[in-house]
């Protein structure tokens, strides 16, 4: 289920997030998703772990060591 939250934009720095967003057919609500889905993935220590491990996992299955 989305929630919802609330960020303080001044005008200028809205008009252009619209103006881009529309510019890709997309709402502001998606750009904002997109960049906050980069930064975590950026950030965030575990998605590199998560990426790792599932890579490894490929690697052996690839190979036959796991199934």
């Amino acid at each position: 289920m989305a929630t919802q939250l609330l960020i303080r934009l001044d005008n200028e720095l809205k008009d252009r997030l619209n103006f881009l967003a529309r510019k890709e057919v997309k709402t502001s609500s998606d750009v904002v998703r997109e960049m906050l889905r980069k930064y975590i993935r950026e950030n965030d220590m575990s998605f590199y772990i998560d990426e790792l491990w599932a890579n490894i996992s490929a690697h052996f299955a690839k190979r036959g060591i796991i199934k």
